[in-house]
């Protein structure tokens, strides 16, 4: 794929990616190339990477990494960055990826609307390590369900938890269109679904502030069936609890004993239990299939750490076999 042309560069997107590693280990960046050879060096290199992520998990099914309109970034809240303590996130390497990927597991079976788990990851992370990391695509698949799974690229390897666009009001439901229209164009007749059909929203820590944001304002409550947090209850409560009132929905809440969620998820059972709202409380290890799939609000403590709360123990996949959603 020729890149650069109007540089007079003719460059595969696999020397670019060599080369921008190279430049960024001598350190000389400033002086080295013009900016906007910079930027489409980060553009080649996004590419490669994508490509790469595609072919390794070609043999569960098809990955679609592709920009969206939509996506939560770039966004006018990050244009100039991010501070977090003394640690500055410039918006040319952390807040301008507005890459998605799309997960359509071998068997789907096409119907009138796709449903879909739509997922976020926590600080210092991106698609690529937190699908390596987290084995999200070996559960998905694994758990037999009939759904796409959607991940956008939130604040990338940044200690921050901004939604983007994603904030904005019916922000969600421009988003999800997108993914309804990107499907029908790219997904080779997998899926010409024109609409939407039941949403899971899943996140890790500090994915909670986008997740809140999109229950209150995104525009699509009434579609969104489920919300699973992991270890990310760090605030919002009123946001996910006034979702909860008004769909009666499923939220699965699991959280450790030293990931910053437990006060919060312990206030928020005294609260349910002073208004009189049943819940299901025990831990991951105890609690049984029968009772994941029946229960309205479960709150699961666990003896892992923050970071192993979604793979170690396959809870993402065991959350999805007993969700709302159709098997495959």
């Amino acid at each position: 794929m020729p890149l650069l042309g109007d540089h007079g560069l003719n460059v595969s997107a696999h020397v670019l990616r060599d080369e921008i590693f190279s430049v960024s280990r001598r350190g000389v960046l400033s002086g080295y190339l013009p900016m906007k050879i910079w930027f489409a060096l980060l553009a080649a290199a996004a590419i490669c990477r994508a490509e790469n992520l595609e072919q390794t998990y070609a043999p569960y099914g098809r990955l679609l990494i592709t920009p969206f309109a939509s996506a939560p970034f770039p966004h006018p809240s990050r244009a100039a960055g991010h501070q977090y303590k003394d640690k500055f996130f410039p918006a040319e390497t952390h807040y301008c990826d507005n890459s998605v990927a799309l997960f359509i597991p071998k068997g789907f079976r096409e119907t009138p609307r796709v449903d879909v788990v739509v997922y976020f990851h926590g600080w210092g992370s991106s698609i690529e390590s937190t699908l390596r990391r987290f084995q999200l695509i070996e559960q998905f698949t694994a758990s037999g369900k009939n759904a796409v799974l959607v991940f956008p690229e939130g604040p990338k390897h940044a200690s921050d938890s901004a939604g983007g666009k994603l904030e904005d009001p019916e922000g969600f439901k421009r988003f999800v269109n997108e993914v309804t229209a990107t499907l029908r164009r790219q997904a080779g007749g997998q899926s010409s679904a024109e609409e939407i059909g039941r949403v899971i929203l899943a996140g890790h820590s500090g994915a909670y502030k986008v997740m809140a944001a999109i229950l209150d304002r995104g525009g699509l409550p009434e579609r969104v069936r489920e919300v699973w947090l992991f270890d990310a209850l760090y605030a919002e409560t009123d946001k996910f609890l006034a979702w909860w009132d008004r769909e009666q929905g499923r939220l699965l809440n699991i959280y450790t004993e030293n990931g910053g969620t437990k006060r919060n998820s312990e206030t928020w059972m005294e609260r349910l239990k002073q208004r009189g709202t049943p819940f299901l409380f025990t831990s991951d290890t105890a609690v049984t299939a029968a009772e994941l799939k029946s229960g309205r609000l479960i709150f699961l403590s666990t003896d892992l750490g923050h970071n192993d709360v979604v793979e170690k123990r396959k809870t993402f996949g065991e959350f999805l076999k007993t969700s709302c959603l159709d098997d495959r």
